[in-house]
């Protein structure tokens, strides 16, 4: 079903019982879709198997040596500026 933004707002409850019971509410603002409002389930089930961005920063490539030293040795190089 179709909300206009006003109408949305003011029903907040009703639009999003209906989410739970008859699937995605979509919300328009001037004619023009503009959100969506989806159950907790809904939403759960278009998330499964979708990797996190931990997941994706974690599976990244694996580092070789030579990067690995390199970059263990500017670790220990003071920065500019840097005074002793």
């Amino acid at each position: 079903m179709e909300w206009q933004l006003q109408d949305a707002k003011n029903q907040f409850s009703k639009v999003v019982q209906r989410a739970r019971d008859e699937g995605p509410q979509v919300v328009t603002l001037r004619g023009e879709r503009t959100a969506v409002v989806l159950s907790a389930r809904d939403y759960d089930a278009l998330r499964a198997g979708r990797p996190t961005l931990v997941d994706d920063l974690l599976g990244g490539p694996a580092w070789d040596e030579d990067l690995a030293d390199a970059v263990d040795a500017r670790a220990k190089i003071p920065s500019r500026g840097v005074t002793c």
